[in-house]
């Protein structure tokens, strides 16, 4: 067993190379770990600099000093933050709360159609077994409210931070692009020698740039989505419009289970709207097609040299990253599993002559 891990470490950490990559790898994953909070408005930064550099870039394409193209980029970028958040989040807000008082009356209309099932088939359920799901219902979303408002109260406090970020990150991100090259060689001069991060450096070049078409790429398809899932809804005279085609953008945060999940909202309220009426199944036709031309039309447009992982994988690297970070592990599982591939493809190989153990009978 001992002469087996001896030739395993042999094998993948004899290159100095190797072992630099995981000292970098490691020591990125603690600084977020343990400085994540602390950090925060530098990695919200350094996302949205990601984001808005592609677009820089084509401006220096056509002659326009950094610096100036940087300033138009952040200040439109600005001014849509504000756009979205004196606009949009006002609207989201009161259909928020008009959803929530309208839960009590979906409620009892759903009681009364699962009351009808004891009559249907009184050899599977009863009424009192019907009476407890309702009255455990109602304890959950008793409880919900009061997490909601707690949550509310408790983040109120913290206004102040809130407008420190909104000053805070704006700036950074405008410098992060300025002096993005200036940042990168002094960032460089920390590292080993140029011919002993060979290793890192490759990983970096393969990641890089399929991490920023990745965040560009989501960022679009969010709020592609956003806009013609509204557009249908309103159209189709849904109610709540704006609020469901903002869950059905956000959804795509999650692949796959996103989906699946925002179908139930979408489902409840439009069968509490119109039953099981012909518009209740044309929604569902329509929020369907979308569905599909966002999975197999928008998706390998936006992603066709990032999203080159198995299903599984995807899964697996949804659930892992969210757990250690929550949203930002959600919205970062793909690039980080890119990562990973990157790491696992560049690492080198056993040297010329060396047998693997056990190779030899």
């Amino acid at each position: 067993m001992i002469e087996f891990i001896k030739s395993w470490y042999r094998r993948n950490f004899s290159d100095p190379q190797a072992v630099i990559l995981v000292i970098f790898l490691v020591s990125a994953l603690a600084i977020v770990l343990l400085l994540g909070d602390i950090l925060a408005p530098v990695l919200i930064a350094v996302l949205f600099a990601y984001l808005l550099d592609g677009v820089v870039t084509v401006l220096e394409k056509w002659r326009i000093p950094r610096t100036l193209a940087t300033s138009v980029v952040v200040l439109l970028f600005v001014l849509l933050c504000l756009f979205l958040f004196l606009g949009l989040v006002p609207i989201l807000s009161r259909q928020v709360t008009q959803l929530f008082f309208e839960i009590p009356t979906m409620a009892a209309r759903f009681q009364e159609m699962l009351l009808k099932l004891p009559e249907l088939y009184p050899a599977m359920i009863t009424e009192p077994q019907i009476q407890e799901i309702f009255a455990q219902i109602r304890i959950r979303i008793t409880s919900m409210g009061q997490a909601i408002v707690s949550f509310s109260l408790t983040h109120a406090v913290n206004i102040f931070t809130i407008a420190i970020y909104v000053i805070l990150i704006p700036i950074l991100v405008f410098f992060s692009l300025k002096d993005k090259k200036r940042i990168v060689e002094w960032t460089t001069q920390f590292l080993p020698h140029e011919s002993e991060r060979e290793l890192s450096f490759q990983v970096w070049v393969e990641v890089d740039q399929k991490i920023a078409n990745y965040i560009r790429g989501k960022f679009i398809e969010i709020a592609i989505v956003w806009a013609v899932t509204y557009v249908t809804f309103a159209l189709m005279g849904l109610n709540f419009s704006l609020l469901l085609g903002f869950l059905v953008g956000i959804s795509v945060i999650i692949p796959f289970v996103g989906a699946i999940a925002v179908t139930i909202p979408v489902a409840l309220i439009a069968y509490f709207q119109w039953g099981l009426a012909a518009q209740f199944w044309y929604l569902l036709l329509a929020y369907q097609i979308i569905q599909l031309l966002d999975g197999n039309v928008l998706v390998p447009v936006l992603f066709s040299e990032v999203v080159n992982l198995h299903p599984v994988a995807i899964i697996v690297a949804v659930l892992f990253f969210g757990g250690l970070w929550g949203v930002w592990g959600v919205f970062f599982a793909i690039p980080l599993a890119t990562l990973v591939q990157a790491v696992i493809n560049a690492w080198p190989s056993a040297g010329p002559g060396e047998e693997l153990p056990g190779a030899s009978t």
